[in-house]
């Protein structure tokens, strides 16, 4: 075991000495360590209840023969620090967290882990560190918020947003406070296929939770049942040898970019699943998110992109449901942490029930949810969720409303925005802004207003999960890097063909160049986390 290098031996007493400090027994040095890596905390509603699904996992793991130590890292919730300077803390996160996690892990010396964790940036950085240190490990996601209710309909966290954006169209301020107490009920990820849910899916998808993890909600009694059971099976993962790397194959990967396409789930994958998959060599360009998408059709219809919530999908067999809708185009033969294949436990999943997940030869679009747009705005490609969109909307055309920063967008798309209007939001990209922020409160704005299939907004920043309408964001290069989106001017004609996968500045290469001749980065002071960031993105 690898803890035997702190537990075993003479030399090691000093060690056993601080181990006991902690309440372990003289038994305990004869087992596995387990850790429980937490992101339990007060502020994040996806985890506010995290701490009791680690004492499931804690029972499991001694029921089983190890020995349960908890951690906890951090966790940032993004919709709190959305819309201000707190969301550029918030990718930087990630790579605290892998970091930490990894140190806590290797410094000592831990046999096995059990991760337990929601939201946006969390699950990943608990991914990356998961396959950095490849160890026996498997995946408890803390599970859905609850739908809250309100005029006889299901609202969410996106229903609050956009009601911001409804007050220019006269809607009720005494609603607005109404709805901004009832909207999110009690813990877990917010209810919708936003970025939280979408990575709970992917992880089930890539075969690191067990079935139904990710749509069994954060309030439902099975979801601690399913925790128990994760910690008795990670000592099953420990003893036959099992680790990520067996788990994280290319083929897992390609599963999971295709379960993606199909929940039209956020965007925010383009950014962790590559970053994940480094760790293991593994490489997911852009291009590859293209293709698969094309051959991969929309299955669902989930909040944002359409009615429904993880509540429904949950009713009707969760990720298992979409597993079994897709298989055909799925690699079968991938290993999960339950020691079977796919192939061996698709057979036991639910068939689609027709309406909240489709079946292929009727799905809601041909294509996947997710498109990849290159063109002179965006040389090195751009990211839209297509899954939002109406299945006519292919086209768009406008003149541009330049913006240097979101907080400038948000006030001029409250003074009045146009329809047609292509609005550009620049240097908010991961080195620009820094830190890459999410751009839901002007998209909400947008959607609000009911303008978010007439006008575009287009970023070298990203968006939530929970961004609906014309909404292209990760432009690249960005705009701090002198990107095409920095020389963008008021006026100029912006076209986007999500068909052939363009986007496109129509001015002539002679007036780039001089306008490019002009620019210069703005200039800015940065400390601590995200100057480094700033200076070590890759």
């Amino acid at each position: 075991m690898r803890s035997d290098t702190v537990k075993k031996g003479v030399e090691r007493a000093p060690h056993r000495s601080l181990l006991y400090a902690t309440g372990l027994a003289e038994g305990d040095m004869d087992k596995p360590l387990v850790a429980i890596v937490n992101s339990w905390n007060e502020i994040v509603p996806g985890h506010v209840h995290l701490d009791r699904l680690a004492k499931y996992v804690a029972m499991g793991v001694r029921a089983a023969g190890g020995v349960p130590i908890q951690f906890n890292t951090i966790g940032v919730c993004d919709g709190i620090a959305m819309g201000h300077i707190g969301m550029k803390y918030s990718l930087p996160s990630r790579e605290i967290i892998a970091d930490s996690v990894e140190i806590m892990l290797e410094a000592h010396r831990f046999d096995a882990a059990v991760f337990i964790a929601s939201c946006d940036k969390i699950v990943p950085g608990h991914l990356i560190a998961l396959a950095r240190v490849n160890i026996p490990s498997i995946f408890v996601t803390g599970g859905p918020m609850m739908p809250g209710f309100f005029k006889d309909k299901n609202v969410d966290l996106i229903s609050v947003f956009e009601a911001v954006g409804e007050l220019k169209k006269g809607a009720s301020e005494m609603d607005l406070n109404l709805l901004e107490k009832i909207a999110c009920p009690g813990p877990g990820s917010c209810a919708g296929l936003f970025t939280a849910n979408t990575m709970a899916c992917i992880v089930e998808a890539l075969g690191l939770s067990l079935p139904y993890t990710a749509a069994t909600h954060a309030v439902d009694a099975s979801k601690k049942r399913i925790a128990y059971n994760s910690g008795v099976q990670v000592m099953k993962l420990l003893d036959k040898g099992i680790c990520p790397s067996d788990i994280l194959t290319p083929e897992s990967f390609y599963n999971a970019i295709r379960i993606d396409c199909a929940l039209g789930g956020s965007t925010n994958t383009v950014l962790h699943l590559p970053r994940i998959a480094r760790e293991l060599n593994i490489d997911l360009s852009l291009e590859l998110f293209d293709e698969i998408s094309r051959e991969t059709p929309t299955l669902t219809k989930l909040r944002p992109s359409g009615p429904y919530f993880m509540w429904d999908l949950f009713k009707v067999g969760g990720v298992p449901a979409v597993l079994k809708a897709l298989s055909e185009k799925l690699e079968l033969d991938v290993l999960t942490v339950t020691g079977k294949t796919l192939r061996e436990l698709i057979s036991t999943y639910p068939d689609p029930d027709g309406e909240v997940v489709r079946t292929l030869n009727n799905p809601y679009r041909p294509d996947g949810g997710i498109a990849i747009l290159w063109g002179s705005l965006a040389p090195k490609g751009a990211v839209i969720k297509t899954a939002a969109l109406p299945l006519e909307l292919n086209h768009f055309e406008g003149e541009a409303h330049v913006f240097n920063s979101e907080e400038e967008a948000v006030k001029g798309i409250m003074e009045g925005v146009s329809e047609g209007e292509v609005i550009i939001i620049r240097y908010e990209g991961p080195k620009g802004g820094p830190g890459m922020r999410e751009m839901l409160a002007p998209t909400s704005l947008i959607a609000g207003m009911g303008m978010d299939t007439s006008v575009a907004l287009i970023t070298d920043g990203r968006f939530s999960g929970g961004t609906r309408g014309i909404s292209i964001g990760h432009v690249s290069p960005e705009a701090y890097e002198g990107g095409p989106i920095a020389l963008v001017e008021n006026g100029d004609k912006i076209t986007i063909d999500i068909p052939s996968r363009k986007i496109d500045l129509k001015i002539s290469e002679e007036e780039l160049e001089m306008r490019r001749r002009k620019w210069s980065p703005p200039k800015r002071k940065l400390r601590g986390v995200l100057k480094s960031f700033a200076e070590f993105y890759l």
